[in-house]
């Protein structure tokens, strides 16, 4: 049972910490754009929404009480970001934030979105499992695996956003903005890359 829980951890890991997840990588990178380390409460909250949201649609997909079209799921993926980069413009030059750091509208737009992402995880795992009797396992772990890849992007980006900003003196403005315009020029490119026809 160990090996197989280790197996799937591995797997969800590098799902997400890989180039070729760079879609839901980037998602990440766009959500946390805006925040610093001293804002780890409302970063915990939103990658908590998030993780709530993509949770549940992969536990169901991955089950099968929920089915949907993928290609419409790799269209909304990118939308997502495109959102998140959006929102992201309207809080530049913001160096407090209003309100609970727990119930806000960015929460509730992290775990919507969240629903989306998880059904795209669920893709992936469905290819790989079989008809074993352990999917729950299996799907606890593989979820676990994509949480701890999710909070390495996040790590990471706060140390380069903190670096950048405390020891190369880029502004937290132009770090923000940088970010979020890359993020959203890559997901611009996803959307318009998408088969329409496959979707309508």
């Amino acid at each position: 049972m160990s090996s197989v829980f280790f197996t799937y951890l591995q797997l969800g890991f590098h799902h997400i910490f890989n180039l070729q997840a760079y879609d839901h990588m980037v998602f990440v990178l766009a959500m946390c754009a805006v925040y610093t380390g001293y804002e780890w409460r409302r970063i915990l909250a939103l990658v908590t929404s998030f993780t709530i949201g993509h949770s549940i649609t992969l536990a169901l997909s991955t089950l099968d009480i929920i089915r949907f079209n993928t290609a419409l799921i790799e269209l909304l993926i990118p939308v997502t970001i495109l959102f998140t980069c959006l929102y992201n413009f309207t809080q530049l030059g913001k160096t407090k934030r209003k309100g609970s750091a727990f119930f806000n509208l960015s929460n509730f737009f992290a775990a919507a979105f969240g629903l989306i992402h998880g059904m795209g995880f669920s893709n992936y795992l469905k290819s790989l499992l079989g008809k074993g009797q352990n999917i729950v396992l299996e799907l606890f772990a593989f979820n676990l695996g994509i949480e701890l890849g999710q909070l390495l992007i996040v790590v990471l980006v706060l140390i380069v956003g903190g670096l950048l900003v405390s020891g190369v003196r880029i502004a937290r403005r132009d770090w923000a903005l940088g970010v979020s315009a890359a993020a959203g020029a890559i997901a611009l490119m996803l959307v318009l890359d998408q088969d329409f026809a496959a979707i309508f």
